[in-house]
């Protein structure tokens, strides 16, 4: 971590006879931060079982559950979080998984859908009409599937809805599904990809960017670029292959300027999850170009490793869950290819905590200890989903003003 004496100092007005802007300011003029402590309102706890993905809307959040702790990892819990601290309110018993993975709710708040793992692996599509009540509407499985689900991903291309599938190995394959008619989902593709795995997929303006692990992340044109491509046969546009590989999950960010130059892929590591250790990067890729996509910074968290993260794209901030590393907030606006030399690595790229973008962090002094699976903001609220002991609401308004 940066010296936290270098700090104070990059918030110390500097006066100089040429140029009275901090010397550790980027090339651009960002402004280091000096990282808040975001406060922790409340927390939701259970211990029977490992606690996986989350997922919120409104008033109500939904953490699924993962391979076997005292109960098997088949159950998604409904939590009511209007009140500072989350109430469990159901929890869903998904017949047939020995885990769940990606719990998503559709962008209109009518569906819930969850993956399942592993042999007879699927996806469950549940009516969210009333939150806490969640009704099984149907539950796709095919040949493609039955190795397991690990990950699912919605979005809407040409006025349909798809689901996109990671299947896992072996081989890995990309499943996408027409969920349009959410009681009669009906598949649409079935490609094999990814060294050794296709993790996850990122869906928006008709281009589908893939999580690839060691081959990087693809481009795909489905139905939004000139290159023909559709869901049914997808094109490739580019590739990268980021620093490290493991390449586990995607957001292609839309600034609030209306800027779409960057995609954040997370990089999962070696660890033990629930066990204190884990490892990876944040990497950021610049899509200018998205034939010849670079990578231009990282961010990076010693002794432990990024996982899933969501972004506040109004406010500019990156919250990324970091397992034992707790939740982490960064500040993505501006130009990220941009910083002073004293954050530059070696091969060029920028270290964006020693630019001074990180904004904000909580659950990180080991007490509670904490495995933070993946985020989800919902208006000035954050959830962070604790592998080891539930859910926990977090308020980050500091950090969007």
């Amino acid at each position: 971590m940066l010296n936290r004496s270098l700090r104070v100092l990059a918030l110390i007005p500097l006066v100089a006879a040429a140029c009275d802007r901090d010397p550790l300011a980027n090339d651009d003029g960002f402004e280091p931060r000096e990282p808040i402590t975001i406060p922790v309102i409340g927390h939701g706890m259970i211990t029977g079982r490992w606690s996986a993905e989350v997922a919120a809307r409104g008033d109500w959040a939904y953490t699924t559950t993962w391979s076997r702790r005292v109960a098997p990892g088949n159950a998604i819990m409904v939590w009511n979080v209007a009140a500072d601290t989350p109430i469990l309110a159901d929890s869903v018993i998904v017949d047939g998984a020995a885990t769940l993975g990606d719990v998503q709710i559709s962008d209109d708040g009518s569906l819930l859908v969850v993956a399942t793992e592993y042999t007879g692996g699927s996806i469950v599509i549940f009516d969210r009409t009333t939150p806490d009540r969640l009704v099984q509407l149907s539950r796709f499985t095919s040949e493609a599937t039955m190795r397991g689900v690990h990950t699912v991903k919605l979005g809407h291309v040409n006025g349909r809805h798809y689901a996109f599938l990671s299947i896992d190995p072996s081989p890995a394959q990309l499943v996408i599904v027409d969920i349009t008619d959410p009681e009669n989902p009906t598949e649409v593709l079935v490609r094999v990809m990814g060294q050794p795995y296709v993790h996850d997929v990122f869906v928006r303006d008709g281009l589908l960017f893939t999580a690839l692990w060691d081959a990087g992340m693809d481009v795909l044109d489905i139905g939004g670029a000139t290159a023909g491509g559709s869901v049914q046969n997808p094109v490739r546009l580019g590739n990268v292959v980021t620093v490290n590989g493991n390449v586990h999950n995607l957001w292609w960010y839309h600034d609030a300027a209306g800027g779409k130059r960057y995609v954040f892929l997370g990089e999962e590591g070696p660890g033990s999850v629930t066990g204190g250790s884990s490892s990876g990067d944040v990497h950021v890729v610049d899509v200018s170009d998205m034939a010849a996509p670079r990578e231009v910074a990282f961010y990076h968290v010693p002794g432990a490793g990024a996982h899933n993260f969501h972004v506040d794209e109004e406010a500019g901030i990156l919250y990324a869950a970091f397992y034992n590393g707790g939740v982490r907030a960064i500040d993505v606006t501006g130009d990220l290819s941009q910083c002073s030399a004293d954050a530059r690595a070696a091969d060029g790229r920028c270290n964006l905590e020693l630019a001074g973008r990180e904004a904000g962090f909580a659950l990180t002094d080991g007490n509670p200890a904490v495995s933070i699976w993946g985020v989800a903001r919902v208006g000035r609220y954050l959830y962070a989903s604790d592998m080891l002991s539930g859910i926990y609401k977090l308020d980050v308004q500091p950090l969007r003003q």
